[in-house]
């Protein structure tokens, strides 16, 4: 029997374009949200690479984000002040910054036009499975009902815990995240973005179109910070922390400076989600961050949220039974979201190295940046394409 209807908890990224496919795919879905209203307004801005752009093309929301997005078609990283430019690849779409809040609003909005019902205020609390599907139960006493259900719901996944109560948590990497959009007095060359590690902190920094400068901060702490207690503390006392730890750094100090509250976005504990040994049970299954949230390092992790769903539902429009589905779809992501990962895993260190290291790291970059081949490093990734059109065959999977 074919897979015709799709429960899809979370309302973020992954979970609209999840939806989006799936329509697609001819499986009508319904996406349920926590949040009182579409998640604008969370976070502040991030990357999507070129694999990224290209699958949203898929669901027709690539030509959207582009218009809204700065395209970043150069980088250079800086050491201690000492800055380098990095090599970048041929005949390649530039990387697309985008705000998170119009990221959220593009996809939204063009999974609405596709035939998405959302509903909000909906916060699962409990899962039915049972002969014709599977139903989720809310917080506000209402339910639903479908032939399966996926969990897109971040890092913080509800759905993950159903599907495995000893699933892992997500791992906090000591370091808390800001970023901001400012009026400061530097010279900086457009589509260029900058990885700087200061002496005390890492941070990046472009250009945006219309004169100000964009950056991000990751500020090392051993206290953790949720989302809403990083947001509890005023906006002053994080910008004199951030001030303070940029103090002496060319740009760092004249963009903490620049910055005023009322532009400062707080982020609070940045995450990686360890891999998740199950993906799916009985007819649940997860995607996005859910289940792969690399570091920010690796500039991949929007845009493999936005794969996976899209690779889910070529997986439940080819596949009859659910579980087979899953499992193809397991075998068809786990190795490139883990590959990502392992990838960016020793640069996490980096951002926090102290004085020694980084010394170290500004005598080494010059030998480092001549032997890189950034075809090599990062092709595989940023060229993947999706082919939605090719029928998934059920993956050899062992018992």
């Amino acid at each position: 029997m074919s897979i015709r209807s799709a429960i899809v908890i979370g309302g973020g990224i992954s979970g609209p374009v999840t939806a989006t496919a799936l329509r697609l795919a001819g499986i009508d879905a319904t996406v349920f949200e926590a949040y009182p209203g579409p998640a604008y307004g969370i976070g502040s801005n991030l990357a999507l690479a070129p694999n990224g752009v290209a699958a949203l093309d898929i669901v027709g929301a690539g030509d959207a984000v582009r218009a809204r997005a700065v395209p970043i078609s150069r980088s250079a990283m800086s050491v201690n002040g000492k800055r380098f430019e990095l090599p970048g690849m041929a005949d390649i779409e530039p990387l697309r910054v985008i705000d998170r809040a119009d990221l959220h609003q593009v996809l939204h909005d063009n999974a609405v036009a596709a035939g998405v019902p959302f509903a909000y205020d909906k916060r699962l609390v409990e899962v039915e499975e049972h002969a014709g599907g599977v139903t989720a139960v809310f917080a506000d006493g209402s339910s639903a009902t479908a032939d399966v259900l996926i969990g897109a719901d971040g890092i913080r996944s509800s759905v993950r815990t159903l599907v495995d109560p000893k699933a892992p948590a997500p791992t906090y990497l000591r370091m808390l995240g800001f970023g901001a959009y400012t009026d400061c007095p530097v010279e900086l060359e457009p589509e260029t973005m900058t990885f700087a590690f200061g002496r005390r902190a890492y941070y990046l920094y472009w250009a945006m179109p219309d004169g100000r400068v964009a950056w991000g901060a990751n500020l090392p702490s051993e206290q953790y910070y949720s989302l809403t207690e990083a947001r509890a503390v005023p906006a002053e006392r994080w910008l004199r922390t951030l001030r303070e730890t940029y103090a002496g750094e060319d740009p760092g100090e004249q963009l903490a400076r620049s910055t005023t509250p009322a532009q400062l976005a707080v982020i609070g504990a940045l995450h990686i989600m360890p891999p998740v040994p199950h993906w799916h049970r009985g007819r649940m299954v997860l995607t996005g961050d859910a289940i792969h949230a690399p570091s920010n390092t690796s500039g991949q992790g929007a845009s493999l949220a936005i794969e996976s769903g899209i690779e889910l539902a070529r997986c439940l429009r080819d596949i009859d039974d659910p579980a087979m589905a899953f499992a193809t779809y397991e075998a068809l992501r786990r190795p490139r979201v883990e590959g990502v990962a392992a990838r960016v895993a020793r640069m996490n260190q980096t951002k926090a190295a102290g004085p020694i290291a980084r010394k170290a790291m500004q005598l080494m970059m010059p030998l480092m940046f001549k032997r890189m081949d950034p075809e090599k490093m990062l092709g595989a990734e940023q060229r993947f394409r999706i082919d939605w059109d090719a029928t998934v065959r059920p993956a050899a999977v062992p018992v």
